[in-house]
């Protein structure tokens, strides 16, 4: 380690720790772990949506960069606070899987479980915060869940995957530098510039949008529960090649193989 933080090759060797534990931790706790970093997710979105609300369209890439700015404090609450979330392990678990030290079968278990709590604590916030504290149910808040979660649920299967490969790249690469940085604020600042770049640019991430879709049906959004599964579907397989390919793929093979750790 130099310089207060570990370099790109320990953090492969501890993303491989930290994916071998994942796979063994117990099913109950991931189930439980997973909710609150769903709610987590879920919380940062809803602040993003409530600060960005009122803003004009014309001015949308300032809302864009807003938003941006404060839906970071979901991943800061997961990584720091401590919580399950599908899209980093999408990164961390397959690392352990290259280096042997996991297998096929715990990243399933790992997975499955962890993607259950994450909708249940995204859903507890939509069906709780955003319907029954009636924080999105009358405008501008109302109109801008409609619009935001309208956009996804129309975008066609395969802009949603390549969408959502571009987003884990980055929340993968946040999660990497995250665990990279020995104090709190070095994680914060770690997570934040990834995160709000992601949401700036309007990638798609499962596991948010696991909230702003039942929330904009619940407030009156025009598509169906199909349409939400499918954009679910497509933001899972674009969210785990970006995580799995070019983040855990990519840095197994130069900090991790045979003939790296040779050289």
């Amino acid at each position: 380690m130099s310089n207060g933080f570990l370099s790109p090759a320990e953090i492969a060797q501890l993303a491989v720790e930290v994916g071998e534990k994942k796979t063994k931790e117990a099913w109950w706790k991931l189930l439980i772990l997973g909710i609150l970093a769903g709610a987590f997710i879920a919380l940062g979105f809803l602040v993003d949506i409530r600060v960005t609300a009122s803003l004009p369209d014309s001015l949308a890439s300032i809302k864009s960069l807003i938003g941006g700015a404060v839906f970071p404090v979901g991943l800061m609450l997961v990584v720091i606070a401590g919580g399950e979330l599908l899209t980093g392990n999408m990164m961390t678990v397959p690392i352990a899987v290259h280096a042997g030290r996991a297998s096929i079968g715990g990243l399933v278990y790992n997975w499955f479980w962890v993607l259950v709590g994450n909708l249940l604590g995204s859903l507890f916030v939509a069906g709780a915060f955003g319907v029954g504290a009636h924080l999105l149910t009358a405008d501008p808040f109302k109109a801008t869940v409609i619009a935001i979660a309208t956009a996804k649920a129309k975008l066609a299967f395969g802009p949603t995957i390549l969408s959502a490969i571009g987003c884990n790249w980055l929340v993968c690469l946040a999660v990497w530098m995250a665990y990279g940085a020995k104090d709190i604020v070095g994680k914060i600042f770690a997570i934040w510039f990834p995160i709000m770049a992601f949401v700036a640019i309007g990638f798609q991430h499962v596991v948010a949008n696991m909230f702003v879709l039942p929330a904009g049906l619940w407030v009156g959004a025009d598509y169906s529960w199909g349409k939400v599964i499918e954009e679910w579907c497509g933001a899972f397989i674009g969210n785990a090649i970006g995580g799995w390919i070019f983040t855990a793929l990519a840095y197994y093979l130069v900090y991790l193989t045979k003939s790296r750790r040779e050289a």
